[in-house]
């Protein structure tokens, strides 16, 4: 028995070892603060509340996600999103829309006297193929709380990306500045009790 112990024993430690060779890689979808100054939307006029966001079951995992082929996906272990990806997107897009707006995202909090208009976003698709694109597909809505007011539209946006898994989240990043700026060009006018043409994509 002492015999048979050991190789078992070394056995577990290759495993572990191997184990903790491979690091864990973190991401993020909150693009970082620039660092040169940059151009910054006047004050609105309203204030937005941006709803937690829908994401597609396929890739709502910890692990990042990727196609591979035609049908194929991987979860890749060693590639996780730093927060739950619902979070992640919203957090991004809210930091976005506030950019692009000159508002505040005042989800959870009081409104204060500025008409609010709410946001709501759920992603139908958000693909990542490493070295060729991130690709989202949105549906959108902006309502006005006070009045009729409501827009609601389609967006499908495609960044291509270089190689690396740097590059394929900064592809996503991208995308969602893209639609977030999508939504900032029609919030005014919503706000203001139109209801505008969607933007092309």
């Amino acid at each position: 028995m002492i015999r048979l112990r050991y190789p078992l024993v070394g056995l577990l430690a290759v495993a572990l070892a191997a184990c903790a060779s491979a690091p864990m890689h973190y991401y993020t979808l909150i693009a970082p603060a620039p660092t040169e100054a940059s151009p910054v939307a006047a004050p609105a006029s309203f204030r937005f509340a941006l709803l937690p966001v829908g994401i597609p079951a396929q890739a709502d995992q910890p692990q990042m996600v990727v196609r591979e082929g035609g049908q194929g996906v991987a979860m890749l272990d060693g590639r996780r999103w730093i927060a739950p990806l619902a979070d992640e997107v919203r957090g991004a897009l809210s930091a976005d829309l506030a950019r692009d707006t000159g508002a505040q995202d005042v989800s959870g909090l009081p409104a204060g006297d500025k008409p609010v208009l709410r946001i709501k976003v759920d992603l139908r698709r958000f693909d990542s193929v490493p070295g060729q694109y991130a690709l989202i597909d949105a549906a959108w809505s902006v309502h006005a709380l006070k009045g009729d007011a409501l827009l609601a539209c389609t967006s499908r946006i495609q960044e291509s990306v270089g190689p690396g898994f740097d590059a394929l989240v900064a592809g996503h990043q991208r995308a969602l500045a893209a639609l977030a700026t999508r939504i900032a060009s029609v919030a005014p006018a919503v706000a203001a009790g139109q209801t505008p043409a969607c933007p092309a994509d």
